[in-house]
C-alpha cells in the first residue's frame, strides 16, 4: 500500500520493493504518480474511479513501460473514454447488477434555504443516520460549519478537508465512520472510496458548480445499504445557472432507478463533448482536423490496409467533416429494449457506424426483427442520424437548437441557390451570413426540417454563396 497517509519510511521502503520486484501487486493513490515511484517490470495497471484521474496522470503511468495492459474502472466513463469505447478503439465491459436489497436513491435539486437545511438533516437524524454536507471551498468552511451548527444545534458537526494534516483527516474520517458524529461538512474528498452505510443523506452546496459525473458520484455516496437514500443538490437563487449547469442539474434530478452510471456518461459525452484522443491538447494534423473527422480517416486507412487497394476514402472523409449536431430530442436506446449493456453498446456501435442510410435503415430492421418495434427514444435517435448523414453529406457545419429556433450552419466555400431555397420556403426560413434559420413549431417540427435539408440537397450548385443576409 502506497499513499501519503503512511509514513516516510513506509513510503521509502514500498518504493524501493516497487523497484527491485520484490512487490508483485500495489495499491495507492496518486501518490504512485510521483517521479520516484519505479516499477522493475509492470505489466498490468488497474486503475479505479477513473474519472479522478485526469490524462496527464493516465499518460504517466504509461511512461513507466512502454507496453502496459490498462483496466479502468469508473460508474461514470468520461467522455473522451466512452466515445473511445463506442468507436471501437477501446474494449467495455459494463457490470449493471446492483448489490442485493439496494435501494433507489431519492434525488432533488432545490433552491437552498435554511427550512430545506433544517428539515433535511433532522430527518436523517431522526432515523438514527448520519449526513454528509459538501461545501467545496476550504476557505469557508470553518464558517459554514458555525451556519449549520446555529441551525441545527442538537446535530454533531465535524469537517474534514484535503488541507488537513493526514492524521487529523484520518481520525476524523475514522470516528464519522464510527458514528461519534452525525454531520461531516467536507469536500469533495468524499467523492470516492468511502463506504459508510449508516449515511443516507447528502446535501450538495453551489451543485451547479459540478460536473456531471462529480454530481453521480457525490449522489451514489449514500444509499449503500437496505435502507432509502436522499440526494439534495442545492443551488442559490440569487445566481443564474449556465445552460450547461442547467442541463446537468435537469439529468441528475431524473435519476430514478439503479444501475444509470451508463446512461450518465452518455448524456456527460453529449453536453460536454468527446475530448481528445492524443494528449490533453490535440497537436499537428489532429488539432486541424479534430477528433472526430481522426477516427474518420482512422477508420479510411483501416479499411484501406484491409482491402490492399491503393485508393483512400480520404476525400469522402474530407467532405463530412465534423458536424456539431444538438436536437431538443431525448435519443438513446432504452434499458428496457435491449436490457444487456454489451448487446446495447454493441447496438450504438453499429448505428454510429453507419456511413449511409441505406445501412442505418438496414441496421435499425434488423433491430426491429431482434427486439420489436423502436421506442420513442430510439426514434429519435435514428431521426439525429439522419439528419447528421443529410447534412455530413452536403459539409454542413452545424444542426443546432438556438430556443425556438433550428439554425443550420453552412460553409462557406460550398455553394448553394439561396435564392430558390428562399422562394421555395417564402416565409418559413432566414438567411443569414453562413446560416439557415428555421423557424421550429408545434409537433411538427422533425418534418420540416427533413423537408428544409432535402430542398437543400437538391439545389447544392456552384453560382451562389452559401448563405446571405436576408434583405430589411
Amino acid at each position: 500500500m502506497l499513499s501519503r497517509f503512511r509514513t516516510p519510511p513506509e513510503q521509502r521502503e514500498v518504493v524501493s520493493q516497487l523497484a527491485s520486484g520484490e512487490v508483485d501487486v500495489v495499491i495507492g493513490t496518486h501518490r504512485l504518480l510521483q517521479k520516484d515511484v519505479q516499477f522493475r517490470d509492470l505489466g498490468l495497471l488497474v486503475i479505479d474511479e477513473e474519472h479522478r484521474f485526469g490524462v496527464k496522470h493516465k499518460e504517466r503511468m504509461k511512461q513507466m513501460r512502454t507496453e502496459v495492459h490498462v483496466l479502468s474502472m469508473t460508474a461514470t466513463p468520461i467522455p473522451r473514454t466512452l466515445h473511445m469505447a463506442l468507436s471501437g478503439v477501446r474494449d467495455i465491459s459494463v457490470i449493471e447488477t446492483p448489490p442485493e436489497d439496494r435501494q433507489p436513491i431519492e434525488t432533488h435539486v432545490v433552491e437552498r434555504t435554511d427550512d430545506v437545511l433544517r428539515e433535511a438533516i433532522l430527518r436523517e437524524l431522526d432515523r438514527g443516520g448520519q449526513v454528509f454536507f459538501v461545501h467545496n471551498r476550504v476557505q469557508g468552511i470553518e464558517h459554514e460549519t458555525q451556519r449549520l451548527r446555529a441551525l441545527v444545534p442538537q446535530a454533531r458537526f465535524v469537517v474534514g478537508h484535503g488541507q488537513m494534516d493526514e492524521r487529523k483527516l484520518e481520525r476524523v474520517m475514522v470516528e464519522f465512520a464510527d458514528a461519534e458524529h452525525d454531520v461531516l461538512v467536507c469536500t469533495t474528498i468524499i467523492e470516492s472510496g468511502l463506504d459508510i452505510p449508516n449515511v443516507n443523506t447528502i446535501l450538495v452546496e453551489r451543485s451547479d458548480r459540478f460536473g456531471l459525473a462529480q454530481l453521480y458520484q457525490l449522489r451514489g455516496r449514500v444509499g449503500r445499504s437496505g435502507r432509502r437514500a436522499y440526494a439534495y443538490f442545492l443551488y442559490d437563487s440569487g445566481r443564474s445557472l449556465t445552460e450547461q449547469a442547467d442541463k446537468r442539474l435537469d439529468v441528475i434530478s431524473g435519476l430514478h432507478e439503479l444501475g444509470q452510471g451508463f446512461k450518465i456518461a452518455l448524456r456527460d459525452l453529449e453536453i460536454r463533448g468527446a475530448g481528445n484522443l492524443l494528449g490533453t491538447e490535440q497537436h499537428g494534423a489532429i488539432a486541424a482536423v479534430g477528433f472526430e473527422m481522426y477516427l474518420q480517416m482512422l477508420q479510411g486507412a483501416v479499411n484501406q490496409l484491409r482491402s490492399g487497394s491503393e485508393e483512400t476514402a480520404v476525400a469522402d472523409v474530407l467532405s463530412t467533416a465534423e458536424m456539431n449536431l444538438d436536437l431538443p430530442l431525448d435519443h438513446f436506446i432504452p434499458r428496457s429494449y435491449i436490457r444487456d449493456e454489451k448487446l446495447r453498446l454493441g447496438a450504438y456501435r453499429q448505428l454510429a457506424g453507419a456511413e449511409e442510410e441505406g445501412e442505418l435503415e438496414s441496421i435499425l430492421r434488423s433491430l426491429k426483427d431482434r427486439y420489436g418495434n423502436a421506442p420513442p427514444q430510439l426514434d429519435n435517435l435514428a431521426y439525429s442520424l439522419r439528419v447528421k448523414l443529410k447534412g455530413q453529406r452536403m459539409g454542413l457545419r452545424g444542426v443546432i437548437a438556438e430556443g425556438h429556433d433550428i439554425v443550420i450552419r453552412v460553409d462557406p466555400q460550398r455553394f448553394l441557390d439561396v435564392e430558390e431555397l428562399s422562394r421555395r420556403l417564402a416565409g418559413r426560413i432566414s438567411l443569414g451570413p453562413n446560416r439557415i434559420k428555421m423557424r421550429r413549431q408545434g409537433e411538427g417540427w422533425e418534418q420540416d426540417l427533413t423537408m428544409l435539408l432535402d430542398e437543400m440537397a437538391q439545389l447544392y450548385q456552384s453560382g451562389q454563396p452559401a448563405a446571405v443576409p436576408s434583405p430589411s
